[in-house]
């Protein structure tokens, strides 16, 4: 499809020319000697349920999509959360790309053969567990079977209609207090599944930035508070 094509030419062009002055904010708190990490945004055509959405944008097909997971709510740090597959860049890797290929695999069980890596985009500082996080673009040119690989770190893993994301019905705000001092940063709901996710923090911050870079953005409410969960 022509618009694949041109979705895939979008990314590319980002990955090899950066954030700009889309460049997400850094969460609340200060990163000191940070450890580094980095995350697999991996964007393909491979949903069976494509969006009910029609993206404004023309480079956006119903059947695009990007795989999260859910994590485990057992985890230390950012239980339950909607994240990209990715950790941290471990000493046997040769680089933040080999790091978010191998993660993504142990997560996800993808086979990172079929990956087509489009580039990375500069580091983000992740303060709240102090990480220094490089996204690594993805396209997957000959996808594979996905699951729970390991369910101590993953409680589901999901492909999402970009659309569906873009929808100003499906954005809003999460308001963190702390301190007498107040954050705002942007959400996503999302159902994957037949379940309700909500996605926030770190990982919406990147979305809504590649978006913004991306000119895929359509006009939502900024004002439009959703509660965190629990």
């Amino acid at each position: 499809m022509a618009q694949d094509g041109s979705a895939r030419a979008a990314l590319a062009a980002v990955a090899a020319a950066g954030w700009g002055d889309a460049a997400p904010p850094s969460e609340p708190g200060d990163t000191v000697s940070p450890r580094r990490a980095a995350v697999l945004m991996l964007f393909g055509t491979l949903d069976h349920t494509p969006s009910d959405h029609p993206a404004l944008a023309s480079a956006v097909p119903r059947e695009l999509d990007v795989l999260l997971l859910a994590r485990a709510a057992t985890l230390r740090s950012h239980a339950g959360e909607v994240a990209f597959p990715g950790g941290r860049v471990d000493p046997g890797d040769a680089d933040a790309v080999a790091a978010a290929l191998r993660e993504a695999q142990e997560e996800t069980g993808l086979d990172p053969r079929g990956v087509e890596v489009l580039g990375t985009l500069p580091s983000v500082p992740l303060a709240f567990s102090n990480h220094l996080v490089r996204p690594v673009i993805g396209w997957w040119r000959d996808p594979s079977p996905i699951r729970v690989v390991d369910d101590q770190e993953s409680a589901a893993v999901f492909r999402v209609p970009v659309a569906d994301l873009l929808d100003p019905a499906h954005r809003g705000v999460t308001v963190i207090r702390r301190s007498g001092q107040e954050w705002r940063g942007p959400a996503f709901t999302i159902e994957a599944d037949g379940d309700e996710h909500l996605v926030w923090g770190f990982t919406a911050m990147l979305l809504d930035a590649l978006f913004d870079r991306l000119g895929w953005t359509e006009p939502w409410d900024r004002d439009r508070e959703i509660p965190l969960p629990g």
